[in-house]
């Protein structure tokens, strides 16, 4: 039997405008930003944490604030974020403060039957609402722009674009524990792509992941509006030495530990070339700040201190600021 997945962790995309993204993902969505730091292996740059009030595992996306051109789409990339409303009346709701905000929405059916609302930020993100009136670990962040009871539940199931199921099935079910939940056309963007859904551990949406199957579309070039990276949940670093020892056993090249501080991680990349992180639940983001002050300030892990008069003099301005653009298409 593989080690323990316990569901998604986190997704970490682009955005070429730290601004226009924090206020989206801040005052739109109503995540907190839990941490604001810098991108470890490029530290001129900033690295974005909204999630829920403690970012609890399982509830943030993240983001590398980089200066690209806006993703072109295609295969091998991760196509779909979504995050996870208790009821219908929380879609209708979401649908109207979107709308409020100038943001273009459109109701759905997501993969599984689930109802859903589809949407992008400011930048082309692809999001998306699912409904899941399932358990949630999710804790209410009390001072928000959107009121406890509407809040984002934590990540749902999250869609990886590939040119082929087979490759990338064999990795999620053979190495990584998943089990297949069934294949389907996809609904909300017909196009002759097929879903086929996947679900690790307690399984719900949010433990699943998509891979929406379309032959000939081109490789995606990464950029401002697309993402970088998925993670799943490793509880521990006992569970993640485990992991290294598995993944080395397949003969798959992947990172090691890697100590990001507030968790630890691993790297591989599935055979479609999509990068996975599996990260630890802990020790969190509380480990060097106060619940009360989280995200309020520049944080650095102790072994960028040294550095943080010439990261700070690098790094550029970030604030919020009233939506300035039209909304990108739904």
């Amino acid at each position: 039997m593989p080690p323990v997945i316990g569901g998604l962790h986190h997704v970490t995309a682009i955005s070429a405008d730290g601004a226009r993204n924090r206020w989206f993902y801040n005052q739109v969505l109503g995540l907190r930003l839990v941490k604001k730091t810098v991108n470890q292996d490029d530290v001129f740059s900033w690295h974005l944490f909204y999630a829920d009030a403690v970012g609890s595992p399982g509830t943030d996306i993240t983001f590398f604030v980089w200066d690209l051109p806006a993703e072109r789409r295609g295969n091998h990339s991760i196509a779909l974020t979504s995050f996870r409303v208790e009821s219908e009346a929380d879609l209708a709701w979401w649908d109207e403060r979107l709308r409020a905000h100038g943001i273009a929405a459109r109701r759905s059916r997501e993969p599984g039957g689930r109802p859903g609302l589809r949407f992008q930020d400011l930048e082309g993100q692809r999001l998306a609402l699912v409904l899941d009136d399932g358990p949630s670990s999710a804790v209410p962040w009390a001072s928000g722009p959107v009121p406890a009871e509407r809040q984002l539940r934590g990540l749902g199931p999250v869609t990886l674009a590939v040119p082929e199921a087979e490759p990338t099935a064999r990795f999620l079910v053979e190495l990584l524990g998943f089990r297949a939940l069934g294949e389907e056309d996809e609904r909300t963007d017909p196009g002759g792509a097929r879903i086929a859904r996947f679900a690790v551990g307690p399984g719900g949406a949010g433990a699943e992941v998509h891979l929406r199957i379309r032959e000939g579309l081109p490789r995606a070039r990464p950029g401002a509006g697309g993402a970088h990276h998925l993670a799943l949940r490793v509880p521990d670093r006992a569970g993640l030495a485990a992991w290294s020892a598995r993944l080395s056993a397949a003969g798959l090249r992947h990172s090691g530990e890697v100590d990001r501080f507030w968790f630890r991680s691993l790297y591989v990349r599935e055979p479609n070339g999509i990068l996975f992180e599996l990260a630890t639940d802990g020790p969190g983001f509380t480990i060097d700040e106060a619940e009360s002050e989280l995200g309020e300030r520049l944080v650095l892990p102790p072994f960028l201190e040294p550095r943080r008069a010439e990261i700070e003099a690098a790094l550029p301005p970030l604030r919020l600021r009233p939506l300035d653009a039209a909304s990108p298409r739904a």
